[in-house]
């Protein structure tokens, strides 16, 4: 692996720099809010790590431009009326380009990425970080609010001398 590879792939780098980071926090603090701390630059590493998996180098967003919206925006669509409307016809298309109804599919998964010349990114890692960036908000909550709760009951949120008081008879 030569240098080049290695500044190629730098937010990989940052993404194992805060996971080990935010692992070692959740393990080594004794003090609860410092894990909690850790939990959390451990997800945001996570959500890091998705994201840059699902960027495509030189893609944009998969928006539907508007000249298609206006051209599309007539009666018979999403009515479900013309549900399969496409397959019905994949024969006939098959029979008229002279090529087999699995040549017809694999051409069109080829292209699946580009379309008129413009590459799209997948939107769904993002999507998905975003329901984990909600989920990571409320578990953040959910764990402050104990950690208060903690320390109304015991005077401290340090992990040792919370174990050591439920020791005590």
């Amino acid at each position: 692996m030569n240098m080049e590879q290695v500044v190629g792939l730098y937010n990989y780098w940052v993404v194992i720099f805060l996971m080990m980071t935010g692992f070692y926090m959740v393990i080594a603090r004794r003090n609860l809010m410092k894990s909690i701390i850790g939990l959390n630059i451990f997800q945001t590493s996570v959500f890091l790590l998705y994201i840059t998996m699902g960027k495509i180098h030189g893609g944009t967003a998969p928006i539907v431009p508007p000249r298609i919206v206006q051209n599309h925006a007539h009666d018979g669509h999403a009515d479900g009326e013309a549900a399969g409307h496409a397959a019905s016809h994949a024969a006939e298309v098959a029979h008229a380009t002279g090529k087999s109804v699995e040549e017809v599919i694999e051409a069109g998964a080829r292209m699946s990425g580009e379309v008129d010349g413009i590459i799209y990114s997948n939107p769904l890692p993002s999507v998905l970080m975003l329901t984990a960036i909600v989920v990571g908000i409320a578990t953040t909550a959910l764990a402050l609010s104990l950690i208060v709760r903690i320390r109304e009951d015991y005077g401290t949120i340090d992990e040792e001398k919370i174990l050591e008081m439920d020791r005590l008879p």
